[in-house]
């Protein structure tokens, strides 16, 4: 499953691990065997690069630091659904409280366990929006 890229998706997820390598003093990272083995309904918080037009009609990238479900593996990764509404998109954007994401290990910057009722009403909602399942 493909990774969302700025060009393609307006977003992007940044690698914590490059963050903690550059910043081992002040960027706290999740050991890599937890972020390895994250299982359905588990939290983890993602760096996103979002690509928004501000007021004046020219662009630029914003950081937010937002929570997924796990809802499952992939083939590279997991695929989480957003829970979280971020401060930066329009409406009509891809990343709305609800939607699907892909990740890795790599980008996770946090570990949470959300109410194992919640989590289960999070996953057993349709997502707001599919991710595409196809490789290109």
């Amino acid at each position: 499953m493909r990774l969302p890229a700025l060009d393609r998706d307006s977003f992007e997820l940044v690698s914590a691990e490059q963050q903690h390598q550059a910043s081992p003093a002040t960027f706290w990272l999740p050991p890599e065997a937890e972020r390895q083995n994250l299982q359905r309904g588990q939290a983890a918080k993602l760096l996103f690069d979002i690509l928004v037009q501000t007021e004046t009609g020219a662009h630029e990238i914003g950081t937010e630091r937002m929570w997924v479900i796990v809802a499952g593996r992939t083939s590279t990764g997991y695929i989480g659904i957003l829970d979280s509404q971020p401060a930066s998109t329009p409406p009509d954007h891809y990343l709305v409280f609800g939607a699907e994401v892909p990740f890795q290990a790599e980008h996770i910057c946090d570990i949470g366990a959300p109410p194992k009722e919640y989590a289960e009403w999070q996953l057993s909602q349709a997502p707001e929006r599919l991710w595409p399942r196809q490789e290109d």
